[in-house]
């Protein structure tokens, strides 16, 4: 993981994925990875929106990708109990530059040369059919048992990877904690709390969306 010694450039590729905050490029030189790159002014555009006392200090509490180079060294992914850590989540290999600005560079998730289908897209398509049933709940066991720190898991910010065997969830975006005291970054008893809530949570807003969106899934 790091910098590279010399800048991407990203003339003539076209964004595959684009957010609120930053659009997704496969990387022309790794195929197999993904840059996320923000989008231009951004930052000055969120700095000049937010509290007022975020004003006070500099925009990195603001930048997506900054956020999650921190997040991607929680202790859980930094010390992880076992291998198993990356089986739902995307590899993240470092900060790289581009003559669009700094990337986070992670691994690109695919099935038989295609980007990997979001759990959104499958879910509209498909529902809650025996399968995805089973890799959801694959999926929760393995968040309890890393303990890995997420915001709240919206289906968008996970993909589907399709292997010889059942379904596999992956988480490529959302990681890091919401919490305002970060009680669960150093106890495990507040960690499991929080997972246990984002879980929750995730399962709210699966049927907030099969329901049609009516209402507050929160």
């Amino acid at each position: 993981m790091g910098y590279y010694s010399y800048m991407i450039n990203l003339d003539g590729v076209q964004s595959f994925a684009e957010g609120g905050n930053r659009k997704c490029y496969i990387n022309p030189t790794n195929p197999k990875r993904c840059l996320k790159v923000l989008h231009e002014n951004i930052l000055q555009n969120l700095q000049k929106n937010s509290a007022w006392y975020k004003h006070l200090g500099n925009s990195d509490g603001l930048d997506d990708n900054l956020r999650e180079e921190k997040a991607y060294k929680q202790k859980a992914i930094k010390y992880p109990i076992n291998s198993s850590i990356w089986d739902h989540l995307a590899k993240w290999y470092g900060m790289v530059e581009t003559n669009l600005g700094p990337a986070s560079e992670t691994e690109l998730i695919t099935n038989d040369g295609e980007i990997a289908e979001t759990l959104e897209a499958y879910l509209f398509r498909e529902g809650l059919t025996p399968e995805i049933k089973t890799a959801l709940s694959t999926f929760e066991s393995w968040l309890r048992t890393h303990q890995v720190l997420t915001k709240n898991i919206i289906p968008h910010n996970v993909v589907i990877k399709k292997e010889n065997g059942p379904l596999t969830l992956k988480i490529i975006d959302g990681l890091g904690s919401k919490s305002f005291i970060p009680l669960p970054k150093y106890s495990k008893f507040f960690a499991r709390i929080y997972v246990d809530r984002r879980i929750d949570l995730m399962w709210s807003r699966i049927h907030w969306d099969l329901s049609g969106r009516i209402g507050n899934w929160k």
